[in-house]
């Protein structure tokens, strides 16, 4: 491009469009080489506006998905912090956040907690809830505060035939901006949509980063992982990670997470646990194996069979969780002490309370096992909120076992029963007991009836929420 094309052209542009109206513009930033250029390019052609000019916000959001690799998360929050600083210190309208995923739709909570299988390339539960709504969410509450809003991405039709025929299909005759793909009242402004590789890198070590952050330093990061970058993703369209891009640590969309892999070979050991654990998740999708792991059953009962009579599992088993649970705080464990960072975090206190409440009021863990995993783990009694359901002792449970094995019945279907009970229990009104209990018949009855589907084909099901 800049063969035929000076990067002022590229700037009048972005003033321009900036110029035209009152809509406020939010910049998606994800730290990688086109949405450092993108933003880069916004903020040099808006800083050199007359503060007369500058009359409208521009948001620069940074999506979190709260397993990202570490060393980016890094990169990420070191320069949304330059932004800050920078633009207060030249009095320009940008302000710079981290947008995440609410607490029941993080990457911990649905694996661990609801038992949904590792992502892979037919089932991305993780895309829609961990990196679209927490990105839609944002922009539809500007949209709410000043009517319409302009997205600006870093996105080029040379990533990809595809990624070129989606970016025309919106595309406004004689102007710009596109309209989103289905949030309404928002558009999309690609301001270096037409540029190579070459291009982008070129701008990035030709001209130096305006709030202070080192281009030079990103390129070596990407040398150092071997990778691409990870693109905020706003809709389906999106390109989601795999291919060994900058991303999720977690992610078993591809084989081996060569990224990972280079980071670690180029020093970064204090990761390799991180990995372990990654490659764990990675086995449970071996097809030989993975009645190993999940249920035969969906979370509503059913069971799924393929055409050919094979069964399609389900979640992941509750004991297996609780295995996936220990694991990870062990990782934990072992990353504050080999890392740079001795707080560093995987898993947080309130996803920690989500996956127990989920476990005791949705999978009946009557044991509560969530407290005893952590102090088992780290040693720490954390503050546990106490409520009327109290865990079963031993005793209890060779009880209700005794009890199952009289009547010939599942001894989880008991457990589950009890727990309803318990819930009920004091209420002035018990409305919705028995359709609840009426669930429970309907899951746990015997496996031997007809509750089944037969799905043609090889499409999985996996754990989705219907």
């Amino acid at each position: 491009m800049f063969d035929t094309q000076d990067i002022r052209d590229f700037e009048a542009e972005v003033q321009e469009i900036y110029c035209a109206d009152d809509y406020p513009w939010v910049v998606g930033y994800s730290g990688g080489k086109d949405s450092t250029a993108t933003l880069q390019l916004v903020w040099n052609a808006l800083a050199k506006l007359p503060a007369s000019e500058l009359t409208k916000p521009l948001y620069i959001i940074a999506g979190d998905t709260l397993v990202e690799t570490p060393v980016i998360v890094n990169h990420i929050d070191d320069n949304l912090n330059r932004m800050n600083e920078s633009a207060q210190k030249l009095g320009l309208p940008f302000c710079a956040e981290k947008v995440t995923p609410q607490i029941d739709e993080t990457f911990w909570v649905n694996l661990i907690g609801r038992g949904y299988p590792a992502p892979y390339s037919r089932f991305r539960w993780c895309t829609d809830r961990m990196k679209i709504k927490p990105a839609n969410r944002f922009i539809l509450d500007k949209v709410a505060q000043h009517g319409e809003v302009i997205v600006v991405l870093g996105v080029r039709k040379d990533e990809s035939m595809t990624r070129a025929q989606v970016m025309s299909l919106h595309k406004i005759e004689g102007h710009k901006l596109r309209r989103h793909s289905h949030l309404p009242r928002a558009y999309v402004y690609a301001p270096i949509e037409n540029w190579s590789t070459d291009d982008v890198w070129t701008y990035l070590l030709q001209v130096p980063s305006p709030w202070g952050g080192n281009n030079r330093d990103l390129a070596s990061l990407y040398r150092s992982a071997n990778s691409g970058e990870c693109p905020l993703v706003i809709d389906d369209t999106t390109p989601s990670c795999g291919n060994s891009r900058f991303g999720c640590w977690v992610c078993t969309v591809v084989q081996r997470d060569r990224s990972m892999e280079a980071l670690i070979d180029s020093g970064e050991d204090w990761m390799v646990p991180l990995l372990e654990f990654r490659d764990r998740l990675a086995e449970t999708q071996e097809p030989a194996r993975k009645l190993e792991f999940r249920d035969i059953k969906r979370r509503d009962g059913r069971i799924i069979f393929k055409a050919d009579g094979t069964p399609i599992p389900g979640p992941y088993k509750l004991e297996f969780c609780k295995d996936l649970l220990r694991n990870l705080l062990l990782a934990q464990q072992q990353v504050r002490q080999l890392g740079p960072d001795p707080e560093f975090e995987i898993i947080s206190l309130e996803e920690l309370h989500e996956i127990r409440r989920l476990w005791r009021f949705e999978r009946h863990d009557t044991e509560d096992a969530v407290p005893s995993i952590v102090r088992e783990v780290t040693g720490l009694e954390l503050d546990w909120p106490e409520d009327d359901i109290g865990a079963l002792n031993p005793e209890d449970h060779y009880i209700l076992t005794e009890v199952a094995q009289e009547y010939d019945l599942p001894p989880l279907m008991l457990r589950k029963l009890l727990s309803i009970e318990v819930q009920f229990q004091g209420m002035m009104r018990r409305s919705g007991v028995f359709s609840r209990i009426r669930e429970v018949l309907d899951e746990d009855w015997d496996l031997a009836d007809d509750r089944f589907t037969v799905v043609a084909g090889e499409t999985e099901l996996d754990a989705k929420e219907d």
